[in-house]
């Protein structure tokens, strides 16, 4: 009993010694989860735990107490002065805290963003003259929308330019306000700007935030003869396979077409790291038009809880090909993969498009001259429904609707006056029906065979205030998918289930 007494006795001073040589060294709460001295906090209770001091190694705690007391005290440091005001890594002692810091991390995370995105940029071409990419329907673009000397339009998607390059070569000193949220696409903005000076002005931005850019060259409100929107993807963006856009080159699971533009959002592996089944199924089902969405959100749920997250386009690719056994074909009747709907279902909510697209029309007829014009390429049937709404005057003030237009009211009488005021739209289509690409373009280019082209002009002026879109989105409203739209004309687009397609 003695000799156990005196080893407790000589265990809890060790453990004093202990607790007075942390009290001068506090905790560093700069370190989340790598702080030494909460290390050995934690290590101590364990160690001294109730009723287990007499099985403490007394020897090798006192060994540990040496060491540590030598590091607290900065022995070394005070025998060894230093000769050199730098480290081993050519940073001083001072910059080494600071990288160390919260703040000097987010720093270091951005510094490599920008050296990924000046890799992709590298890989791109510089001469806007020779960039792979072929524009859709650039006749039709001409044909309707007329451009002549001293016009003024906004490319709303710039992409490499080839829609502009048209419109610049077709008539003189036609100004071009070129719009579009990648960055790579809006260096090659500038590059035109150098040989068109003067009547290339590139904008670096979303749709959404088109009025504080004008804002900054004084345009105002129904001063532009003509609007341009070529939506989706440019072939720019699926040729790169960093961008994690194309399911047949493996890259990261990215899909924002800002880019690290706005590091702050959520990517497409980080929305399926966080989504829930149930809401992973809507959006592929809503915007891929994906007949097995249920079975594939639940394999991708399940990979996530007993394999792993997915983290590249390949990954998801060949789960969503080992749940869908089945051969599927595109338009042209050619082999599609079957992750093709799931791809763009994702890039849609990641990037927010069907918000964005709606937002940008209705900043496209506060901006539009009295029969100004507005042309639109669409490549989705979502996309293209946003157009018909506002042609049909079928928009509300939260934009989406409450109720399915087919069987709103059904049965009610309505007079001709309210049928009018319903009905009533500042638009007017240029043609009659819709305009698809020829065979001809078709044949030479194959990316156009779902592209959906659409005129109207501006009959009547659009009188409405502008507020400006915020500059953050949180990314817990982000992954929180919702059942009915936000509000877009009053505020601003979130990215939520959406616009129209609800009540489509």
């Amino acid at each position: 009993y003695f000799c156990g007494l005196v080893s407790h006795i000589i265990i809890m001073g060790t453990y004093r010694n202990y607790m007075k040589l942390l009290e001068s060294w506090p905790l560093d709460n700069s370190k989340p989860g790598r702080d030494l001295a909460q290390h050995i906090r934690d290590h101590l209770k364990l160690a001294f735990a109730k009723g287990e001091a007499s099985e403490v190694n007394r020897e090798q705690c006192d060994r540990y107490y040496m060491i540590l007391k030598r590091i607290s005290s900065n022995h070394y440091g005070q025998m060894y002065n230093r000769t050199l005001s730098s480290t081993a890594s050519g940073l001083t002692k001072d910059q080494c805290n600071l990288i160390l810091t919260p703040e000097g991390q987010n720093d270091t995370i951005d510094l490599e963003n920008n050296r990924k995105y000046s890799e992709i940029t590298n890989k791109t071409d510089h001469d806007v003259d020779n960039v792979s990419h072929i524009p859709v329907m650039t006749n039709e673009v001409l044909h309707y929308l007329k451009p002549s000397p001293g016009k003024v339009f906004v490319d709303m998607t710039f992409g490499a330019g080839g829609h502009s390059k048209r419109i610049l070569e077709s008539s003189s000193d036609v100004k071009i306000f070129a719009l579009d949220r990648d960055p790579i696409a809006h260096q090659h903005a500038q590059i035109l700007s150098e040989k068109y000076p003067g009547q290339v002005i590139p904008l670096l931005g979303r749709f959404s935030e088109l009025p504080e850019l004008l804002c900054t060259y004084k345009v105002n409100v129904n001063s532009i003869d003509g609007f341009l929107f070529d939506f989706g993807c440019s072939s720019m963006q699926f040729d790169v396979a960093e961008r994690g856009f194309s399911l047949s080159k493996n890259g990261p699971l990215d899909m924002r077409m800002d880019g690290f533009r706005c590091s702050e959002e959520p990517t497409a592996a980080e929305v399926l790291e966080k989504i829930t089944e149930h809401d992973l199924a809507k959006i592929l089902k809503i915007y891929g038009n994906e007949k097995k969405a249920k079975k594939i959100a639940r394999a991708i749920i399940e990979a996530r809880y007993t394999f792993r997250n997915l983290k590249t386009t390949q990954e998801l690719a060949q789960l969503v090909d080992s749940v869908v056994s089945e051969k599927r074909v595109d338009q042209l009747g050619r082999h599609a993969h079957c992750a093709t709907k799931t791809f763009q279902a994702l890039r849609i909510f990641v990037n927010n498009e069907l918000n964005e697209i709606n937002y940008g029309i209705v900043m496209a007829g506060i901006y539009l001259k009295l029969n100004g014009r507005l042309i639109t390429i669409s490549f989705h049937s979502l996309e293209d429904t946003i157009v018909k709404r506002h042609m049909t005057g079928n928009i509300t003030e939260t934009v989406s609707n409450i109720k399915s237009l087919k069987y709103s009211d059904y049965g009610k009488y309505y007079s001709s006056y309210e049928m009018e005021v319903f009905n009533r739209t500042p638009w007017k289509m240029l043609h009659k029906h819709v305009i698809i690409p020829t065979p001809e373009e078709i044949n030479k280019n194959p990316r156009s065979h779902s592209a959906k082209f659409r005129a109207i002009i501006l009959t009547s002026p659009t009188i409405g205030t502008i507020k400006p879109a915020p500059t953050d989105t949180n990314i817990s409203v982000i992954l929180s998918v919702k059942p009915v739209g936000a509000p877009l004309i009053d505020g601003s687009p979130v990215r939520e289930f959406d616009v129209f397609a609800m009540q489509s």
